[in-house]
């Protein structure tokens, strides 16, 4: 007997069940679900969520493959023993870093998706299918798992399941657990140890007296912060062989995953492009007031504002979060004005919270979270302009 006879003897066995919506799930992830539409359908495409959903996991895969041989490459380059890029060592150290911390986002985010759906009696929800692989590629690599599991379970259950489960949430999930990490946790999330596989416990040897060398795996957002050069170059920023978060290294990968959810119209391109020109307005403003000589070279802010506004498109988790977390579909805008508002803001609250405030030089995360809760209300005055627009033209045509 297939394997699918068996899901689907085991689907009717438990059909009116507790345990239903756990063999539905797993079944209808395999295989294509066979219920048909009867009623009113407010989306027409032959795909479904759980399809959507990988279509977006499909675009996020090369970022944490490149992720994996990055984090290998840097704590080499860290420790004075350089590797290639492209060599097993470098691989073999993402690969023991980083795969644990996607087996713990997916399996305590599943679990507590299961264990609500048995308990509300409904259908398991697709959502944290996407989720489940945005929180491993933005954190640093070495986050404890425990730590990973803490905060998973409070953002599937607080950022999601409180407001009822996928769809209903107003703050996108992802950012609501990295949120939680940055704040329960600051010393694990920042700094300019966090960054690279063995600083943290190199640093910690060298304060207890160990004769070793010190190592540095601060980010270019860290050092600009603190007034000081960058050693990378352009290329390095823009291909991703420089310190940071798993996945949110590559500008080049995250350009092209975003063009392809432009192309399967999964993503907004609209907040995309909104977003970037939001960062570049903001950095050319901040890059004015260094030009007219109003804020001193002795400023703690001088670093991020004299910064190359464009540069700023390169560094930091700005690139991911345009593309996977600013367009995501419940959080975010509904109407096409309001997404160009929202992605617009985004982008200039970013470089805003980016450079004045050096403790956590990093703004896309706080900028994003703060545009979901006002989302909805500027889809509500961009309807209500729309209405008042029709109705002036209704006034002139009865006049």
């Amino acid at each position: 007997m297939s394997l699918k006879s068996n899901l689907h003897n085991l689907k009717e066995k438990y059909k009116g069940t507790k345990m239903a919506p756990a063999f539905n799930a797993l079944h209808t992830f395999l295989y294509l679900p066979n219920e048909t539409t009867h009623n009113g359908t407010h989306i027409k495409v032959a795909d479904d969520l759980k399809r959507t959903m990988n279509t977006v996991i499909m675009a996020m895969v090369p970022c944490l493959i490149f992720g994996m041989f990055n984090a290998g490459y840097q704590h080499y380059a860290a420790f004075g023993t350089p590797v290639d890029f492209l060599s097993w060592d470098a691989f073999y150290i993402g690969l023991i870093k980083i795969l644990p911390l996607v087996v713990v986002s997916y399996g305590v985010g599943l679990a507590i998706e299961f264990l609500f759906a048995v308990i509300k009696g409904h259908e398991v929800e697709e959502g944290y299918l996407v989720t489940g692989m945005l929180v491993p590629l933005i954190v640093p690599v070495d986050t404890p798992l425990w730590m990973l599991a803490v905060a998973v379970a409070f953002g599937v259950v607080i950022g999601k399941e409180v407001f009822g489960g996928t769809g209903m949430n107003i703050l996108n999930p992802a950012l609501t657990i990295r949120a939680f990490l940055f704040f329960a946790y600051p010393t694990w999330m920042s700094g300019d140890k966090v960054w690279v596989h063995g600083a943290v416990e190199r640093s910690k040897e060298i304060a207890n007296g160990a004769n070793l060398d010190a190592i540095s795996g601060e980010t270019i957002l860290g050092s600009l912060a603190q007034g000081q050069e960058t050693s990378y170059s352009v290329a390095d920023m823009f291909f991703g062989f420089i310190p940071g978060s798993v996945g949110e290294t590559s500008t080049l990968l995250i350009l092209l995953g975003g063009l392809f959810l432009i192309f399967t119209k999964i993503g907004s391109w609209r907040i995309m492009v909104s977003s970037v020109v939001g960062a570049l307005v903001m950095g050319l403003i901040f890059n004015g007031v260094v030009s007219a000589g109003w804020i001193s070279e002795s400023s703690k802010f001088f670093g991020l504002m004299s910064t190359e506004f464009w540069h700023h498109l390169l560094i930091g988790g700005f690139a991911f979060g345009t593309v996977f977390m600013a367009t995501d579909p419940v959080t975010a805008s509904q109407t096409n004005k309001g997404k160009w508002i929202y992605g617009f803001l985004i982008g200039f609250i970013s470089i805003l919270i980016r450079v004045f405030n050096p403790a956590y030089p990093e703004g896309v995360m706080l900028a994003i979270l703060l545009m979901n809760v006002f989302a909805p209300t500027i889809d509500h005055y961009v309807v209500q302009g729309n209405v008042k627009q029709r109705m002036k033209r209704l006034k002139v045509k009865t006049a």
